[in-house]
């Protein structure tokens, strides 16, 4: 008998199969625009909400039954799988901070490989307590950062500006690179191993800063160690590949899957929806795309917007709606409330 999360909107979305209506779930679902959130973070700093698993989750779990989206998201961060790697991780009131960062090619030797995910067990237990809090028809999603992200905060130091560092980095020295990304790639893939083995039912590879690449060196650079982080992943788990700011870099990206039985291509708002499903094909599951943005406006034009990216889905079967990034920290509750009931409202492939 299939557990009641395997027959969700979602879980069946994410199969490209028919569902009643579209599924949504937000990145940053539970984050700084919401007063509960707000109330826990003033009592503790962001690194010891994660590390508290009881509270991490709790969040989590207060969020999904107070919008009432479609999945639960992992509450944790990119940048907690740098720690075991050896980097200190600071989070700054003005963003990220790497307090040993990468400066130089032969800085590689010292990134540890992270041999066992159970040494990011504070994450793992977040999962178990977010899937034990759950309602059982609600899918769970874990998530990591892309090799290319991690390597940009590493070689950055933290707040990323210009990508000079980064690009320097990639130009200069291949093996380093190399090394520098296949570490990053294993440690990225076994942390989502563990996280379906925990309990998540599919996971999301963040590569939040890689749309400063051209498509030639996304290929070469890039491409084949996101597919390996990937290939990690349990096969018959749905994998979402989130990727922003390069629309030009869509086919590419959707390779770094290809072959899996259930990949999904997270696309953000700098291109319409009609248009990315082309560029990747309809065979492949799509989600996004409303520009956080958006939610700042009055409500007509959040519902006005919103079923835009409805239409412009044209009911076909593999579409998850979601915003083109998290939630912005001054978006009013209400607005996302009402994202949620448009999207709710709507209909599906019957």
């Amino acid at each position: 008998m299939h557990p009641p999360w395997q027959n969700s909107l979602l879980m069946r979305a994410a199969r490209r199969e028919p569902v009643e209506r579209t599924p949504i779930w937000l990145m940053r679902q539970a984050g700084r625009y919401l007063p509960e959130y707000r109330a826990v973070r003033q009592k503790m700093p962001f690194a010891a909400l994660c590390k508290n698993p009881d509270l991490a989750a709790g969040v989590m779990l207060a969020t999904v039954d107070r919008l009432k989206v479609d999945a639960a998201i992992l509450f944790s961060d990119l940048l907690v799988l740098l720690e075991p790697l050896g980097f200190e991780v600071e989070y700054a009131p003005g963003g990220p901070v790497i307090k040993n960062p990468l400066r130089m090619p032969d800085d590689v030797d010292r990134v540890r490989e992270l041999e066992d995910a159970a040494e990011l067990d504070y994450v793992l237990e977040t999962v178990r307590k977010t899937r034990s809090g759950l309602d059982a028809g609600l899918p769970l999603i874990g998530f990591a950062g892309a090799p290319f992200t991690l390597a940009a905060y590493l070689i950055e130091g933290g707040v990323i500006r210009d990508y000079r560092r980064t690009k320097s980095f990639l130009y200069t020295d291949r093996g380093a690179w190399d090394a520098l990304l296949g570490r990053l790639a294993r440690a990225a893939g076994r942390l989502l191993e563990a996280q379906v083995a925990s309990g998540a039912q599919l996971v999301q590879l963040f590569d939040s800063w890689v749309g400063c690449l051209g498509v030639e060196d996304y290929r070469e650079h890039v491409l084949p160690y996101s597919r390996e982080a990937i290939a990690l992943v349990p096969p018959e788990t749905p994998v979402i590949h989130f990727t922003t700011g390069n629309p030009a870099l869509l086919s590419p990206a959707a390779e770094a899957g290809r072959g899996r039985k259930h990949l999904i291509l997270g696309v953000d708002w700098r291109i319409r929806l009609e248009d990315a499903w082309r560029t990747i094909g309809h065979e492949t599951a799509i989600q996004g795309n409303l520009d956080p943005a958006v939610l700042l406006g009055p409500p007509e034009e959040v519902r006005r917007r919103t079923e835009d990216v409805l239409r412009q889905a044209a009911g076909r079967p593999g579409h998850i709606f979601n915003l083109g990034h998290g939630v912005l920290p001054q978006t009013p509750v209400e607005n996302v409330r009402l994202l949620i009931e448009t999207v709710q409202a709507g209909t599906g492939p019957g």
